[in-house]
């Protein structure tokens, strides 16, 4: 049962916009273990100081087959909380946190639950992190989606035991003020964007364009771990001959050399997005950063600002 089950969703509004009485913080840290870097900024927006934040998957990894070190797993062990999109993210979770040990304090912020032994087997060796067929599991990349995890991040900490309940609910607060300013910023920003046609090396990007009104006119792979056929590279790059202003954004996770080679005679404008934010400052305000980030990556393909 979620976290958001237990505890009731009719919660919600009160904990937000009601003044809470303060409450003594603990002398001990309150330990939360999130599973990647965009979880992390999400707490770090609404977390107080004395939440200890660890994150599993570290720069340069894939969170669909990392492999945890010893130190990571006892991290897991001893955290009060553990915030992960859910298991058609972070597959490597799966088989541990379905154990009873995990599930009190565990929350999945797609709010997909892990159901049976079987069905964990099933995700970890048909599924893994589907990108051709079912929801795309990036939610953070949507501002929205965003906010709605940032609002149950709030909720898990503010029913922990000696936390500080008004500082995170005016963390809060001022996190959905900043982020509602920036998306209006970002949505102006890209007004111009909306008349090129932007592809991206996988769907990840699918929720930010969708979300801006971008027009996301191929994705060049439908899972990352696997090499296209020859077939959708063939249909992608007709696309790209037929664009208007094509512009390819790419991301640092995977090998560039392929991309440049599916288009070599074409003329394609290139930019770099990060889905996993892993440049972005763990603080405060590193979810809007990375949010204007992806603008940024979008905006580089302009006319006026290309880089090929």
């Amino acid at each position: 049962m979620s976290l958001l089950s237990r505890v009731g969703r009719s919660l919600a509004p009160a904990l937000f916009t009601a003044t809470v009485i303060t409450a003594t913080p603990a002398n001990a840290e309150v330990k939360v273990v999130t599973s990647i870097k965009p979880v992390e900024l999400l707490v770090r927006a609404v977390a107080t100081e004395d939440v200890q934040v660890t994150t599993l998957v570290p720069p340069g990894s894939s969170p669909h087959n990392y492999t945890m070190r010893p130190s990571q797993r006892r991290a897991l062990e001893n955290a009060d909380l553990i915030f992960w999109v859910g298991p058609e993210m972070e597959s490597f979770l799966i088989r541990l946190l379905s154990a009873d040990d995990f599930r009190g304090r565990t929350i999945a912020l797609s709010g997909e639950e892990i159901d049976g032994d079987e069905h964990h087997e099933e995700q970890e060796h048909d599924h893994g992190h589907d990108h051709g067929e079912g929801e795309d599991p990036h939610l953070w990349v949507d501002p929205m989606r965003g906010l709605e995890m940032a609002r149950d991040i709030a909720q898990a900490l503010v029913i922990q035991g000696g936390v500080n309940q008004q500082a995170i609910n005016q963390n809060m607060a001022a996190f959905e003020a900043a982020l509602t300013e920036r998306e209006a910023s970002i949505r102006e920003q890209l007004a111009p964007a909306r008349e090129i046609d932007v592809f991206a090396y996988h769907n990840a990007l699918t929720r930010f364009a969708e979300h801006y009104e971008l027009d996301l006119a191929g994705v060049l792979t439908l899972n990352p771990e696997l090499s296209p056929g020859a077939r959708h590279v063939a249909e992608v790059q007709n696309k790209l001959r037929e664009a208007s202003h094509p512009c390819l954004l790419t991301e640092p996770q995977f090998n560039r050399q392929w991309w440049r080679s599916i288009t070599e005679g074409l003329n394609v404008t290139f930019s770099t997005w990060d889905p996993l934010a892993m440049d972005i400052d763990a603080n405060r305000t590193g979810y809007l950063d990375f949010q204007q980030s992806v603008a940024d990556a979008v905006l580089k393909c302009l006319p006026e600002d290309t880089q090929h």
